[in-house]
Parts: C-alpha cells; structure tokens; sequence
C-alpha cells in the first residue's frame, strides 16, 4: 500500500531571536508576522524530514494516535496528550493535558518544549498551528478514513514517522486481519437493522450523523445500515426527517456531555414514534473507542454488533477494555 501523505509544516525565523522564551516569540510573530519571520513555510509530502530529535518529544493529539504511540510501545516519547486521549487511561493520569484537540492552546503546547506535534487531521485551530510553525515546532497532522484500510493506513503513517516501519507494519497487519474476520461474520447477517447515531439533543432537536462520518462508518462495519441518509456529517432533523428515516436503533455516546438515556430520547415526540421505540433500543457506548478508529475499533465494531445483533455469531475481542455496549 503507498505511504499516506502527512502534512509536515515548519518555519525557520529570519533573524536571530537570542534568548526570547517562548511566549515572547509568539507575541513577536503575532505583531509583525511576515516582517519578523517572513513567509518561508515549507510543506512536505512524508515522513522522510522528520528527525530522530523530532521524535524525542512529542505531543500526541488524537485519541487514535495517542493509542497507535501506546501500542507501538513509545509512550515514553509522549510528553503531553489531549483530552479525547482516553485510552490507555494512564495517558490522561500520567501525561499533562493540553486541552481539547480542536481548542489548542499554543503557550500551553509550547511551555512543555515539545520537539513533534503529533496530530489527527481536525486539529487546531489554524490560528494555534500558525503559531507553533513560527517557533520551529515541526506540527505533523495524520490523515483519517473512518474504514479498515484507513486505520491501517494512520497506523503505518504514525509508525513511519517515529521510525518504527516494522512494528507499524505489523500492528496494521494484526488490525486489518481482525477486521477481516469481523467481515467474514457480517456477511452471514440477513437483514440489517436501521441505525440512527445521536450526537447530542440541543433544545430538543437532534443533531444526528448522516454520511462519511465516523458514526457512519462504525455502523457499516457493525452490519447496520446508517438510518439518515442524504447528506454529510452532522446536522439538526426535523421531526418529519425523523419519522422518515424510521430508526429501528437509537446509537449513543456515554461519556463526557454526551450522555443520553432512554427516557430523554424517546421522549421526544418524534422519536417515540420511531420502531426503536417500541422496544426502547438504544445502545451506549464510550465514544472514543466507539468513533476514534484506531487499533480498538475491530473490537468497537464487533461489540456495537453484538449489542445490535446478539443471536448471531461474532467473533471474539481482545483490544478495547472497558468500552463495551450498554
């Protein structure tokens, strides 16, 4: 498979900075931009300019990447996470915590020296990313596709770049062999159940996933057909939308301000006169390890399919404690 592309960014400062800290220097690239440090971005197409000093320190962003770093054991050149980082746990109770992977903060970052930020495609904000470029932070991002090939994809992208070629080559091997036979069972399904995933209800209007999202993918995987249809990523449905896309399961996130019981869900009017209704169906599940598509998400998806579809036979999970379906 042809390596990923990774977007690489660093800038060097045209003039000599001595001995500004760092928050000095970003006040100076915030203040005269262009005039200070000129416009020599540089972007790369790979892995190949990053340095083993690059890796010595690094800032994991992104609960995927944060868990591919622990599985290709190199916790030890983590220095900081962010709070979707929730697996293994001891990366949020022993790492500090830079915030929430699309509210960065650049001081914050840039207080903890780090030598690499190491990041899922989304993070930020731009804004943020322009400021560590301008001190020399090389801010690497790692493309995502919520799909079999796309985790092995960020596995084998994440390991290139720390120089572990053949440990990532064979942790995506192990995933996409797990995936294979979650395949080989979902292919004996007969028919599939509707599935609607709720992100959250604001005011009380559902904001639910459609197409090519995360959501969306997990459900495939699961041997359910994605409910809502006609559009891409997250948006608000009418109560007509709803009745329309006559959800036989309700699929939930059960952590954070996520949460959402059946009594919430289905009384709304509109969802309580849905199919899953009838049989109050709504499954919970840890959100990252439901939606963070990294070397768990076999086990996600076979027991999101085993909640859905618990006659059946699936196969048995290893990778994910304590992100099973309620």
């Amino acid at each position: 498979m042809p390596h990923s592309e990774v977007s690489v960014r660093r800038v060097s400062a045209l003039v000599a900075v001595g001995h500004l800290c760092a928050v000095a220097f970003l006040t100076a690239s915030l203040v005269l931009g262009p005039v200070l440090f000129g416009s020599t971005a540089a972007n790369a197409a790979g892995a190949d300019d990053i340095s083993d000093r690059d890796r010595s320190r690094v800032v994991s962003i992104g609960t995927a990447v944060t868990e591919i770093l622990y599985a290709l054991d190199l916790q030890n050149r983590i220095i900081a996470v962010d709070t979707t980082s929730m697996h293994p746990p001891e990366a949020l109770e022993q790492k500090p915590n830079v915030g929430y992977m699309r509210a960065l903060s650049a001081e914050g970052v840039l207080a903890l020296d780090p030598s690499m930020v190491l990041a899922e495609d989304g993070a930020g904000p731009p804004e943020v990313i322009r400021l560590l470029e301008a001190a020399s932070v090389p801010f690497v991002t790692v493309p995502s596709d919520p799909s079999p090939d796309g985790v092995a994809d960020k596995i084998r992208t994440v390991a290139r770049i720390m120089g572990r070629n053949a440990e990532g080559d064979r942790l995506a091997a192990d995933t996409l062999a797990s995936f294979r036979k979650l395949a080989e069972a979902r292919a004996r399904l007969g028919d599939r159940l509707r599935v609607m995933f709720i992100l959250s209800l604001q005011s009380g209007r559902v904001l639910a996933s459609g197409e090519n999202t995360a959501a969306s993918g997990i459900m495939d995987l699961a041997g359910a057909q994605n409910a809502v249809a006609g559009f891409e990523g997250y948006k608000p449905l009418s109560d007509e939308a709803i009745l329309a896309a006559a959800p036989d399961v309700i699929l939930v996130m059960n952590r954070g301000n996520h949460v959402l019981d059946a009594e919430q869900v289905f009384g709304l009017p509109a969802l309580s006169n849905t199919p899953a209704a009838s049989t109050k169906a709504l499954i919970r599940m840890d959100g990252a390890y439901l939606l963070g598509f990294g070397p768990r998400t076999p086990d996600a998806a076979i027991d999101l399919a085993r909640a859905l579809y618990p006659d059946h036979s699936w196969p048995k999970t290893g990778n994910g404690p304590g992100g099973h379906a309620d």
